[in-house]
C-alpha cells in the first residue's frame, strides 16, 4: 500500500481567509465566535455564531458561476482553488477524484425558496434552485473547475462528514485506485430555519463555546470549508512538492446505541481502528484534536473514550472554541488545525477555557498554543446517529 501526502491547502473560515490567517488566529486563540449578522435572530434563545466574513467570491469565481451557487458551494471552490495553488499540482483527469462533506446543502437557498414559496406566495422559481440545494454540488463545481474526470461525490454523515471523505480520499489513493484527491468540507447552515433547528434541540450556547470547561453551555454553530490536496507520496517527492503531513490512517464506527447522545465505546473502536489502520503505536500521538462541542453530554464522553485508548492520554484541544461547529465541514477546519499544528511543532489551544471540570480530567490546553512537537496526531470527529470517524496524521 502506498503511503499519502497533504501537498496543498485552503480554507475559509470565521478566523481566516486562507490557511496563513487561519494559522494566526488560532496562534493567537482568536475566536470568530461573534453576534450573527446575516439573519434576524429577533425571538431566538441565543443570537451568537461563527460567520465567515469579508467572504467575496468573486475573488475565485466569475460573476455568472458565484451566482449560480449557493453559499456551500462558493466557499468550497475558494478553499479548494487555494489547495491546488499552495500545492502546484497537475491533475492526471482520469487518475484523480473529489471527495466533499457536505450534512446539510444549500441552506441559504432552501430558506430563500421557502420563504418566496409560503411568505410570497410566488409561483415561479429559478430553474437552478435544486443544482444549488443538492449537497453534493461543490463536489461538481470542483471537478468542473480543474477537469476531474475520476471519482467525484458527497458523503453526508452529519457532522462527521469531512473526515468520512478525507478518509475514503485517503484509502483511493493508498489502494491505487487513484493517484491524488482534493478533499474537505463545506458547510453554510447559519440560517433562519437552521437557527431554529437547533435552538429547539437546547445545545447552543447562549454566549461562547467552551469545550472542556466547567461552566461549558453548549455548541455554537459555524459555516465554511476547508480543502486538501492529498496524493501518493512517491509521487509528491518526484515533483519536487511541498510535503505538510502525511495522512495516514482512517477509522470510523457505528455507536448503535442513540441518536444524540454519544456513546464513549464507539468513539473509541473509531480510534483504535484509525490506529490500527495507520500502524501506530497509541504511544506515538502527541496531540489530539478532539471532537469538543462544548455539550455537557459530549466532552465528558469523548474524555472517557480517550482514556480507555491512551493509557497516557497525549495533550488535547478543540479549536471549535475559536471557529464554531461547521457541522459537514467541522472535520475539515479540525484536520487543517491538526495538520498546521504538526507541520509547525504548535499546538493549538482551546479558547474560552475558565475552569477545569473533574469529569474531564486529561491534559486540555487552555488559552494560549503549547509549544510541543508531535510526531502524530489524531482528528477526532463524532456525528449525530452515532457515527464516527478519525484521522490519523504524522509529521513530515
Amino acid at each position: 500500500m502506498r503511503r499519502v501526502a497533504v501537498t496543498g491547502l485552503g480554507v475559509i473560515s470565521p478566523i481566516g481567509l486562507n490557511s496563513q490567517e487561519f494559522w494566526q488566529s488560532l496562534l493567537r486563540g482568536r475566536s470568530g465566535i461573534g453576534p450573527i449578522e446575516s439573519v434576524n435572530c429577533d425571538g431566538l434563545r441565543f443570537a451568537n455564531a461563527a460567520e465567515v466574513r469579508g467572504f467575496d467570491p468573486l475573488l475565485w469565481l466569475d460573476a455568472k458561476q458565484a451566482s449560480q451557487m449557493d453559499r456551500s458551494a462558493q466557499m468550497a471552490v475558494a478553499a479548494a482553488v487555494q489547495a491546488v495553488e499552495s500545492s502546484a499540482i497537475a491533475f492526471d483527469p482520469l487518475r484523480s477524484a473529489v471527495v466533499t462533506g457536505c450534512s446539510v446543502g444549500g441552506q441559504p437557498t432552501e430558506d430563500s425558496v421557502y420563504r418566496q414559496l409560503y411568505e410570497e406566495k410566488k409561483t415561479r422559481f429559478d430553474p437552478l434552485t435544486i443544482p444549488r440545494i443538492m449537497g453534493n454540488a461543490a463536489a461538481s463545481w470542483i471537478s468542473m473547475r480543474f477537469g476531474i474526470q475520476g471519482p467525484c461525490f458527497n458523503v453526508s454523515t452529519a457532522c462527521a462528514s469531512a473526515a468520512h471523505a478525507m478518509g475514503h480520499a485517503f484509502w483511493m489513493i493508498r489502494s491505487g485506485s487513484v493517484d491524488t484527491a482534493l478533499t474537505g468540507g463545506t458547510e453554510a447552515p447559519i440560517t433562519f430555519s437552521m437557527l431554529r433547528g437547533w435552538e429547539a434541540m437546547r445545545v447552543v450556547a447562549p454566549d461562547t463555546c467552551r469545550p472542556f470547561s466547567r461552566d461549558r453551555r453548549g455548541m455554537i454553530l459555524a459555516e465554511g470549508a476547508a480543502f486538501f490536496v492529498l496524493e501518493d507520496m512517491g509521487a509528491a517527492r518526484a515533483r519536487g512538492a511541498n510535503i505538510i503531513a502525511e495522512i495516514c490512517g482512517f477509522g470510523m464506527s457505528a455507536d448503535a446505541s442513540h441518536l444524540t447522545l454519544p456513546s464513549s465505546s464507539g468513539a473509541a473502536l473509531a480510534m483504535r481502528q484509525a490506529l490500527e489502520d495507520a500502524r501506530m503505536p497509541a504511544a506515538d500521538v502527541g496531540y489530539i484534536n478532539a471532537h469538543g462541542t462544548g455539550t455537557p453530554a459530549n466532552d465528558p464522553a469523548e474524555v472517557r473514550s480517550i482514556r480507555s485508548v491512551f493509557a497516557a492520554p497525549p495533550p488535547i484541544s478543540s479549536t471549535k472554541s475559536m471557529h464554531g461547529h461547521a457541522l459537514g465541514a467541522g472535520p475539515a477546519l479540525e484536520a487543517l488545525a491538526t495538520v498546521l499544528a504538526l507541520q509547525h511543532g504548535v499546538l493549538p489551544p482551546t479558547a474560552n477555557f475558565n475552569e477545569p471540570d473533574p469529569d474531564c480530567d486529561v491534559d486540555v490546553i487552555p488559552n494560549a498554543v503549547r509549544e510541543q512537537k508531535a510526531r502524530a496526531a489524531l482528528s477526532n470527529s463524532f456525528a449525530f446517529g452515532g457515527l464516527n470517524a478519525v484521522l490519523a496524521f504524522r509529521a513530515f
